[in-house]
């Protein structure tokens, strides 16, 4: 009876308290025709300084694809795109908030063709970025599921 009670009090009551259900984002896979092909634009975090595509939180009132537009806008200064409406992929992360929590996120993954961007945007000066070929955008990136929508789009 004792170890049943203990099991319901760990199972039912501390577990649910201690683990955190997955946070929804959205990335925006911003891809363009360079010099030598297909390029896939990279932004550093702002905590860490990791590879990342720009994404951030669904806002009420606008699709996922065209949150991820929006990020795209705010966090590399993607002017002018075409943005595809359904997800090209989907991976899991982790999101470090500023009290140090982690928050454990599905990240859905919408491809925008990029046509223009802009040297004036939100997050100007505070991260980096760069285009580079979509095989080595996997290899700097660090999660395995993100590497993976990456390699997937390698031109033939």
């Amino acid at each position: 009876m004792v170890k049943t009670l203990l099991k319901f009090a760990r199972d039912e009551v501390l577990l649910p308290l201690v683990k955190r259900p997955r946070r929804l984002q959205v990335a925006a896979l911003c891809l363009r025709n360079g010099d030598g092909g297909r390029e896939v634009l990279l932004i550093t975090s702002r905590g860490t300084g990791r590879w990342i595509l720009p994404k951030g939180w669904p806002e009420k009132g606008t699709d996922a694809a065209g949150t991820a537009l929006r990020e795209a806008w705010e966090e590399a200064g993607v002017k002018r795109a075409t943005t595809h409406p359904s997800p090209v992929g989907q991976y899991t992360s982790e999101k470090h908030n500023d009290g140090g929590l982690v928050l454990p996120c599905d990240v859905l993954v919408f491809r925008v063709d990029v046509h223009e961007m802009t040297r004036d945007y939100p997050e100007r000066g505070q991260r980096k970025l760069v285009w580079v070929a979509p095989g080595d955008a996997a290899d700097m990136v660090a999660e395995h599921g993100l590497k993976t929508i990456l390699r997937a789009h390698k031109p033939a």
